[in-house]
This record gives C-alpha cells, sequence and structure tokens, in this order.
C-alpha cells in the first residue's frame, strides 16, 4: 500500500471539520515555532555581526545593511526566485484571487531574508515575513490534508494569527489580525480553531522566551486630565499615518521604475547606510530604542554625528522628528534595495517615536503628560492609522505591554486616529494596491463573492460556430444537431465578429430556397457588450445589468473567440459563492 492510499485511508475516519480542528493545533505550533527561531536567527546574526565588525566611527553602519540586502537579493534571484516582499498583501492576493495556495518555499523563504536583512542592520520589521511564512504553512498543512478551499483559507488565516501570536506572545491580538486584516469574510463559528492556533503558538513561545510581555514598562496610572491631549495627539497621529502609507508607496513606485535591480541596490544601499549612520535608532527593528523609550530610560542619540543636538530640549524634540520622517524612507529603501522586511515593526517604532516627541512638546509648552504612556498610546494610534484596524492595534498595544491600564486612551488615541486617517484615505497601507487593481476582499458580501468569482471558469464554448463570409445553408448545418440558442460568427482567424440568434431567424430555416442566398452578415447581430477572459467579475456583472443580455460572449486580448457566459450561470455561480462564504458548518 502506498503512502498515499493510507493517508486517503486514515482521513476517511476524519470528518473534515474535525481535520480542521486538529490541524489548527499543528499549524498553530509550526508557526510558533517559526517565530521563535526567525526571533533567534535575526538575534543570532546581530550577535555576531556586533562581535566581530566594529569599525572606527560607526562606520559598519554604512557598510551593513546594504551587506545584508545583497544576500537577500541573490537569494531571492538565484535560489528562491520568486518575489516574496510585501508578505501581508502577498497573502491578501492569495486568498482573493490564488485559491488560498501560496508556495511551499515561503514556509521558509521569508525567514531566511528576513533574517538576513534584519540581522545586517535593514530598517525593517520581522512580523510580514513571520505572517507569510504561518500563512505558508496553513495553506500547504491544508492541501496536504485535501481540506476544501474554504477550510484550506480558514488555515492559512490560523497560520497567520499563529504566528503574530508567536512573535508577540499575544494571542488575542492574533486572532484579531486575522479576522480583522487578512480574511475579511472568515465567519464566527471560524473562532474555535483560529483561538486554537493562537493559543498553541503562544504556549511555544512562552516555552522558549518565556512569559514575560515583550515590551514590559512601568506606566503611569491613566488620568481623566490628559484626555484632550490624547485627542490632539489621535488627529496629529493620523495625519502621520497618511504621511507614513502615502510615502511609502510613492517612493516604492519610484524605485520601482529603476528595473536594474543592481543599480537599485547601490542606490538603496547607499541612502540606507548615510539615514542610519545620521539616525542610528534606525539599524535594525529599532525594538532596543521602543524599550527604551517605553521604560524611561537615556535617549541620546547615540554615537550619532547629530548627536550634539542632544544639548538642548527641543533639539531632542527635533532629532527624533526626524527619526519618525526618516524611518518611512529607511524601510522603503530596504525592501526596494533587495531586503525583506515588513511595515508592521516600522509602524510600531514611528508611533513610539511620534508619541515621545509629543509627549515632549507638551511638556515644553507647560503641561505635565506621562511621557512613557503616550510612547506607548502612539504605538497603537500608529498602527490604527496605517493599518486601519484599530480593535487590533489596542490589543496588540495592550498585550505586548502588559499595559491594560490605559485601556482608555489606546481606545481613544486609536480611534482618533482611525477616523482622521479614514477621512482621506479609504485604504490600508495593505489594501490600497490590492483595491486598485480590484482584488480586494471586504466585509461586504456581494463584493467579496464578485472578487472570488473567476471569469475564466464560467465560459461555456458549447454554441456552434460559423465563418463570417458562410451561408446561410452552413448555420443550418451547425445547429442540426444542436440546442444551442446562439451561434457564433467568427472571421477565418478565429476572431468574433458577432452571433445569430436562432430565435430570430426561425422563419427562415424553413425556406430552403434562401439557403444558398442569404448570407450570415445578412442575419447576425453585433453583440451588446464583449467580456475579456481575464475581466474582474465586477465589470462583468456591470455589463450584463447595463446591456440586459441574457448571454455575452467572451474574447481573449486578440479578440478571438472563447465561448459565452450566460446570465443564468453567473447567477449560479454567485449563489454557490455566497452560500460557501456564509457557511457556518464549523
Amino acid at each position: 500500500m502506498t503512502i498515499r492510499q493510507i493517508h486517503s485511508k486514515l482521513l476517511q475516519h476524519i470528518s473534515e471539520r474535525n481535520r480542521l480542528l486538529i490541524l489548527s493545533f499543528v499549524v498553530g505550533v509550526c508557526s510558533g515555532l517559526a517565530a521563535v527561531l526567525l526571533t533567534w536567527c535575526i538575534d543570532g546574526i546581530k550577535q555576531i555581526l556586533d562581535g566581530t565588525v566594529s569599525l572606527p566611527y560607526n562606520l559598519q553602519y554604512l557598510v551593513l545593511p546594504g551587506v545584508g540586502m545583497l544576500i537577500s537579493l541573490l537569494l531571492l534571484r538565484y535560489v528562491i526566485r520568486d518575489n516574496i516582499g510585501h508578505g501581508v498583501t502577498k497573502v491578501l492576493l492569495a486568498v482573493s484571487r490564488g485559491e488560498s495556495k501560496i508556495r511551499p518555499h515561503n514556509m521558509w523563504s521569508s525567514m531566511l531574508t528576513s533574517s538576513i536583512t534584519i540581522g545586517f542592520g535593514g530598517s525593517v520589521g520581522a512580523e510580514a515575513p513571520i505572517v507569510y511564512t504561518g500563512a505558508a504553512i496553513g495553506s500547504n498543512i491544508g492541501r496536504i490534508f485535501d481540506l476544501s478551499y474554504r477550510n484550506i483559507t480558514v488555515l492559512l488565516g490560523c497560520g497567520a494569527a499563529g504566528a503574530i501570536a508567536g512573535i508577540f506572545k499575544a494571542p488575542l491580538a492574533g486572532v484579531l489580525f486575522t479576522m480583522v486584516i487578512l480574511l475579511f469574510n472568515l465567519s464566527l463559528s471560524s473562532m474555535l480553531p483560529l483561538l486554537i492556533s493562537t493559543i498553541s503558538a503562544t504556549v511555544v513561545a512562552y516555552i522558549f522566551h518565556g512569559q514575560t510581555p515583550m515590551f514590559a514598562c512601568t506606566l503611569t496610572p491613566f488620568s481623566m486630565g490628559n484626555i484632550p491631549f490624547y485627542i490632539i495627539m489621535g488627529v496629529i497621529m493620523g495625519f502621520g499615518s497618511l504621511y507614513f502609507t502615502g510615502t511609502t508607496l510613492w517612493l516604492e513606485d519610484k524605485l520601482g521604475k529603476l528595473k536594474n535591480p543592481y543599480i537599485r541596490w547601490i542606490l538603496c544601499s547607499v541612502a540606507l547606510g548615510l539615514m542610519i549612520f545620521l539616525f542610528p535608532q534606525l539599524y535594525g527593528e529599532g525594538y532596543g530604542v521602543l524599550s527604551d523609550l517605553l521604560n524611561g530610560r537615556d535617549v541620546s542619540g547615540g554615537k550619532s554625528v547629530l548627536g550634539f543636538m542632544m544639548g538642548s530640549n527641543w533639539g531632542i524634540v527635533v532629532f527624533f522628528l526626524l527619526v519618525f520622517l526618516v524611518k518611512v524612507l529607511a524601510m522603503t529603501a530596504t525592501n526596494a534595495g533587495g531586503g525583506n522586511g515588513g511595515t508592521f515593526g516600522p509602524t510600531l517604532f514611528c508611533g513610539a517615536i511620534a508619541g515621545f516627541v509629543l509627549a515632549r512638546c507638551f511638556n515644553l509648552a507647560g503641561a505635565d503628560v506621562p511621557v512613557q504612556n503616550f510612547v506607548l498610546v502612539g504605538m497603537a494610534a500608529m498602527m490604527a492609522g496605517v493599518m486601519q484596524a484599530p480593535m487590533t492595534a489596542i490589543f496588540l498595544i495592550a498585550e505586548i505591554s502588559g499595559g491594560y491600564e490605559l485601556l482608555i486612551p489606546l481606545i481613544l488615541c486609536s480611534t482618533v486616529s482611525y477616523g482622521t486617517t479614514r477621512i482621506f484615505e479609504k485604504y490600508s497601507i495593505y489594501t490600497k494596491r490590492i483595491a486598485q487593481s480590484g482584488d480586494l476582499l471586504t466585509h461586504d458580501n456581494d463584493q467579496a463573492v464578485l472578487t472570488l468569482m473567476n471569469t475564466g471558469s464560467l465560459v461555456r464554448d458549447k454554441y456552434p460556430k460559423v465563418e463570417l463570409d458562410g451561408m446561410l445553408r452552413d448555420v443550418v448545418s451547425a445547429i442540426q444537431d444542436n440546442n444551442a440558442a446562439v451561434v457564433a460568427v467568427l472571421d477565418s482567424r478565429g476572431r468574433f465578429q458577432g452571433y445569430i440568434d436562432v430565435g430570430n431567424i426561425r422563419h427562415y430555416l424553413l425556406r430552403t430556397d434562401l439557403y444558398d442566398e442569404m448570407k450570415v452578415v445578412n442575419v447576425m447581430e453585433q453583440a451588446p457588450a464583449v467580456i475579456t477572459a481575464d475581466e474582474k467579475m465586477e465589470s462583468v456583472m456591470q455589463k450584463f445589468d447595463k446591456t440586459g443580455a441574457w448571454r455575452l460572449p467572451v474574447v481573449d486580448e486578440d479578440r478571438h473567440y472563447l465561448g459565452f457566459i450566460s446570465r443564468s450561470r453567473l447567477l449560479i455561480a454567485y449563489r454557490d459563492e455566497l452560500k460557501e462564504i456564509s457557511s457556518t458548518d464549523l
């Protein structure tokens, strides 16, 4: 008996629902281990470099990040041979148009390249790569065990949730991240496998890293008198989020126009090296800086050549404001230059820096606000604006810091930041590009169904065909053994020219005297609209609604005929997809 036969026999005795629950635990453990391994690799590379590379005047900041980016670039081009950047966005695309299939190499490739990128000082975060890794683990395990598309999607979400829970030791944040950002139409019944994954991943993280929160800190009790300052900070953080998202996407577009990857690497590595040389706080993830800010430790300029700015109170404010502004550029340069990392960590970093700057400004203006509290709340506010996920931001920051005593300012500031951002920007940094291409799944079930439906799968080529220069006799021959309602009319190169409605020419079919007299062009009609094979389903539906047609032809980019899509088939497929995403049988 083969392994596949043994595998099939084992699965026969376990229902798919129970398979999903068992596998959600397996995926959670694997995602948790992946998160632990990634943090170990990053820390190990940092320790090796810190112990072996020490150049005068901190010149290693000019060199090491570029070296890490180059190694990552070479791995991507010659070993992995795939684009694995923007991990969260890639997961969203896999769900919306890839049947939740993620290539097996993503179970290790994102971890490998991101650990090298960050370990060498790349100014990005490890969270997006680990989300991609966890999602790949869930997707591939689901496919191995023959789960349905919907349950593979749930397991993909379990992997992503487990990855977030494992790297932050924050199980609730993992669930919220998946349900709010990744899987918009996941039903509440899917909570059980998600919870199993996040709890198991968190336990794995506890075993290896202990139960202390990632950013443990001592905070000042919340004061009602500081509410106006939190509201002001929420508004400013909203505009800061717009800067973060807009600058990132704009700079990515500009750098993307450089088609030669090595020229792009040279430009980005030089720029990144200079930025880190001027602002050492940008080296790596920057979580050490966050810990210092949250615990009120020394925030001097390190060994920066701009350290003289630390000599005055307003100089400190200006220095860290520049750190905030430049961080976005450094993050984008790291990814565009060949490195692999995410925006999740930089979002937290920028939020903490902005919170620190605002608190110092308030205090210099005569107020007396707790700086550490504003640093923590700033992290949540920036995440709420950039990711447009306030609930995820609130509970993630509370979990990773133990700062539940600041729940009111966390909620208040995150809500104001999110609301401010939404006035000017409808989409998050993860979803904006996908929305522009029409592949975004949303909480709107109608829109989600249209996004998931595939135009090509609805095409039917059962209809007879005649050539444009043919006669009525050719039409009769084409339909005599066929009950199709229409006949496609093509030119000599197979390109669609029109169609013949059999019902409309029925009175000619018994006129044998016209068989060799009446030409096809005399009885054919022009299609009211034509559908292309790769057209978005929302556009297809609009064409049916606008024309009132019962069926429309489908052609390729050269107008070669592929078949017809009928309104009845479209509605049946829509109903089936709606039932699938609305199913609660878990």
